[in-house]
């Protein structure tokens, strides 16, 4: 039995990444099992079609089940060390094998896609208070022109429960003034509402009218100083 199971929450799982770092698939899960503390034990995890991590440690001479690294109430030196180098091995394979999947709706892959393929730039993640937030910068001045957030709806001015998907983008001032109606178009959320607008990626705004307004903002983040 497992002593420990970890979703890997608003994460994707790349399953030819954990081929090539050594899992075997079996039964529809992919396990691993990596020698540690000097090849005295082994560490097996396994990972299924619903992205759960299951782990356990077995102590090679025994072949039995070493359970005390994660016991809170239990310490001592080798067991901070059994610690260290299981987390450091989970860590190495969330890195290797797994790639941020915060955003869920059709549109804000969409707009990932777009900005990859149009501008070459990958979302950041600045925040660790804030996982669910993400900023694309341009590259020529490393200012941002584009932010996706996970919100909740009274937020942004909106009468209603439960989260959603945004994106702001920046806007020239009279511009916002014309188009923000608090139905399709915000006031910038979190930015700056005199140069910045806010669209929920609901499908409200158009996919192709969502595009002409990044590449405004793209142009606008080279003239910003």
């Amino acid at each position: 039995m497992m002593i420990d199971s970890t979703t890997l929450h608003n994460l994707k799982v790349d399953y030819h990444k954990l081929e090539n770092m050594g899992f075997q698939k079996i039964d529809g899960y992919y396990q691993y099992v990596i020698p540690i503390m000097q090849q005295q034990f082994e560490l097996f995890v396994i990972i299924d079609k619903e992205n759960i991590i299951q782990s356990k440690v077995i102590e090679i001479a025994s072949n039995e089940e070493y359970i005390l690294y994660n016991v809170k109430s239990s310490k001592g030196n080798y067991v901070g060390l059994m610690r260290e180098e299981y987390q450091k091995n989970i860590d190495e394979i969330v890195q290797t094998c797994c790639t941020k999947n915060v955003f869920k709706s059709v549109y804000a892959n969409y707009v990932i896609k777009y900005i990859k393929g149009k501008y070459g730039d990958e979302f950041e993640y600045l925040w660790t208070k804030f996982p669910e937030n993400a900023v694309a910068r341009n590259k020529k001045n490393n200012k941002w022109y584009v932010a996706l957030l996970v919100v909740d709806k009274n937020k942004i001015g909106i009468n209603d429960e439960g989260k959603v998907e945004i994106i702001d983008l920046m806007m020239k001032p009279d511009k916002i003034e014309k188009i923000v109606d608090h139905k399709k178009y915000f006031p910038g959320y979190h930015m700056n509402k005199k140069y910045w607008i806010t669209i929920q990626l609901d499908g409200s705004v158009d996919i192709k009218d969502i595009y002409q307004l990044i590449d405004s903002s793209y142009a606008l983040s080279l003239k910003k100083k």
